[in-house]
């Protein structure tokens, strides 16, 4: 593919995207809403372009940001740690533990103009596959706009809950599209110590927004070789900082050691110092059959593994209509080549057509992640899509109590607390989305196959539910998680559930252990779920009654009883010893404040809840009748809402803040109130 045609389509990206307010919040007037509202962080180097920078454009240098007075920083900085992740027998014969691995390079918004916590529409790529993803690339960055990006706190929160690291990027444009080799090398400068400062910069960067490292892209050509030393120099300190603040670095096959940009396709002499200074290397996507072989050689050959190659796979304009020459990369007969670089895969929410619904996202995204069967326990092979879940074995972080999930995409038509709709405003805010199914969907029924999706147009929290359709002319057992919870005397499975059509037995699907093989079903034993009276949503609790050791698998077996067809909605599932309903309720937050006001514009921040685990806190404003309006949710502790407007005879707007713990029981509020 031609490198500059990449280049182009990110630097005109910000055209597609337009700034949007954060959940639950009515227009805003659009100056103070600029003045106020916070979005994710670029920068330049250093030097800084000539003239003015566009609308909603700010032009800043790396070299002179600190943390300290960064004011937007609060509404930047992750707060969910990375997760451990275990990989369980995977759920096909073809897919690999151990071999290729996948990165992801994905523009979630422009460079500029990209809300720090979220935005008041539903169209979003809420990327909810993170079992197949090894590494994000928070992808973008335009010489009219800035050239290095900080990933938005929640794309880091949603990625680290599903033990994925994201790294920031670096990009270098071509001089085609704006490149000017004077940021090569203000990034390369060095002090009068021989230190390149931009290489400390760019750590303090990642451990203060709470992501994993960087991606470096330096495609503006024109450099010589004392460029490409300096190159290689700044590569092994910002290497060197990063291993020791825990970050790691990605180097994109570009720019060679001669200070030259000739994307080489391959690991080689002109690369491979470069790739010897990082932890591992893009390989641009010229590559071939023979030079991904010869690329997996060199790199052993250098003490190396050959899956930290990741071999580049463009699917931004073809999607899984692309053609890749898959036995290259993942072949079927013997070992994986390379590992699996996916560029731009949002694909599965662009090339929608308007007015798409969130479900069309997801259909779109389960066909790419999963395959065209839409069950990774059953690969369609006559596919010429080799989608990941047929090559790569999947990962699950549920590996500790309390586990509770309402399925929460991280997007939705609306908000819903207790199936009630809280707000009938559009948002989305990954920061909020649950550790989700991995395996979607895998159903195991002799009968016909019943859909199963995400479905948004009802819910018990958040914004989103499972819902199951079909025939149900035999009993289906639907997987849900891969699992390592340990099970106590008094460990309980509450399911939180609805029957919307036909009449349907629930059982609790438990494995104590693994299948025996690859592909095989896990050894489920089956426990009634209580029905509960009448209509709506019910709360179930089972009791691992008979059961020890550990949980290495949950799912649900669905009979239906009086004919079908059925429709039946699971809202919630949780994994608890009974001491931890009271345990985890965290203490309420205290000091909630208002940091900045401009008109219904306001920032608040508030202090830290504890003790207890905060998995996020949700914002509501209280009327004057009593009736609480949610407003929007983050795991920050700052929060902007924009365009407020008095309620009749209100003098002042009051907020509540409340912390919510790892099963969902929410801390008392903190209040705070502001003088219209």
């Amino acid at each position: 593919m031609n490198p500059t045609r990449r280049t182009v389509l990110l630097a005109g990206a910000a055209a597609a995207f337009l700034p949007a307010l954060p959940a639950g919040t009515a227009q805003a007037a659009p100056k103070a809403a600029a003045a106020l509202q916070p979005y994710a962080s670029y920068w330049y180097p250093d030097s800084l372009p000539a003239g003015s920078p566009g609308p909603g454009i700010t032009w800043r240098s790396l070299k002179t940001w600190r943390a300290a007075t960064d004011a937007d920083l609060p509404f930047n900085a992750a707060s969910v740690p990375l997760a451990p992740r275990f990989t369980p027998t995977p759920a096909n014969t073809t897919a690999r533990a151990g071999q290729a691995r996948v990165q992801s390079l994905v523009s979630f918004g422009p460079t500029s103009s990209n809300p720090s916590q979220g935005s008041a529409t539903a169209d979003y790529y809420a990327l909810t596959h993170w079992a197949y993803v090894d590494e994000l690339v928070f992808w973008g960055g335009s010489s009219g706009e800035g050239l290095i990006l900080a990933p938005n706190a929640p794309v880091v929160d949603a990625a680290h809950r599903h033990g994925v690291p994201v790294l920031g990027n670096v990009f270098l444009p071509p001089a085609a599209y704006g490149g000017q080799l004077q940021w090569t090398r203000d990034l390369v400068q060095k002090d009068a110590a021989g230190h390149y400062p931009l290489a400390a910069q760019l750590v303090a960067v990642a451990s203060a927004h709470g992501f994993d490292g960087w991606f470096v892209n330096a495609e503006t050509g024109g450099g010589d070789s004392a460029l490409g030393a300096d190159m290689l120099g700044f590569v092994k300190e910002l290497k060197r900082l990063a291993t020791a603040a825990g970050q790691r670095i990605t180097w994109y096959d570009a720019m060679t050691v001669n200070g030259s940009v000739s994307w080489q396709g391959a690991l080689n002499a002109q690369n491979q110092a470069l790739f010897q200074a990082a932890d591992d290397m893009f390989v641009d996507f010229r590559w071939s059959a023979s030079s991904l072989a010869s690329s997996g050689q060199k790199a052993l050959q250098l003490g190396r593994s050959p899956y930290e190659l990741w071999a580049g796979v463009d699917v931004e304009s073809g999607g899984w209509d692309s053609f890749v020459d898959w036995d290259a990369i993942v072949p079927a007969d013997r070992a994986h080549v390379a590992s699996l670089g996916l560029y731009r895969p949002e694909w599965t929410r662009n090339h929608l057509p308007a007015g798409h619904s969130p479900e069309d996202f997801h259909a779109a995204d389960d066909r790419f992640w999963t395959g065209r069967s839409l069950d990774p326990s059953r690969p369609d092979t006559t596919d010429g899509w080799r989608a990941p879940a047929v090559s790569v074995a999947d990962r699950s972080t549920v590996a500790s109590l309390p586990f509770a999930s309402v399925f929460n995409t991280g997007h939705g038509l609306r908000w819903y607390e207790e199936g009630e709709v809280a707000s009938d405003a559009p948002w989305n805010h990954l920061g909020l989305q649950d550790r989700l199914p991995s395996r979607r969907w895998v159903v195991r029924t002799d009968g016909q196959r019943p859909a199963v999706a995400f479905d948004f147009a009802d819910a018990w929290r958040g914004g989103s539910s499972v819902l199951v359709d079909g025939a149900l002319d035999r009993p289906a057992v639907l997987d849900l998680y891969a699992t390592r919870l340990p099970i106590g005397p008094d460990t309980v499975v509450e399911l939180t559930h609805r029957t919307d059509a036909g009449a349907v037995s629930v059982e609790l699907a438990v494995a104590t252990a693994e299948p025996d093989a690859a592909g095989a079903a896990p050894p489920y034993t089956c426990l009634p779920v209580p029905a509960g009276s009448g209509d709506g949503w019910h709360t179930s609790a089972v009791r691992l009654t008979g059961l020890s050791g550990t949980v290495h698998a949950i799912g649900v077996r669905l009979t239906a009883t009086g004919g079908g067809p059925v429709r039946w909605r699971l809202g919630g599932l949780a994994v608890h010893d009974r001491t931890d309903n009271r345990t985890d309720t965290p203490a309420a937050p205290s000091g909630l404040r208002i940091t900045a006001a401009s008109g219904g514009d306001l920032r608040l921040a508030w202090d830290h809840a504890a003790p207890g685990t905060v998995r996020h806190y949700t914002l509501h404003r209280v009327l004057p009748d009593g009736t609480r309006r949610f407003l929007g949710g983050t795991c920050q502790r700052a929060y902007f809402t924009g365009g407020l407007t008095p309620a009749p005879g209100e003098r002042a707007v009051r907020f509540e803040v409340r912390a919510v713990g790892e099963l969902y029981t929410s801390s008392a509020p903190a209040t705070a109130t502001h003088p219209w």
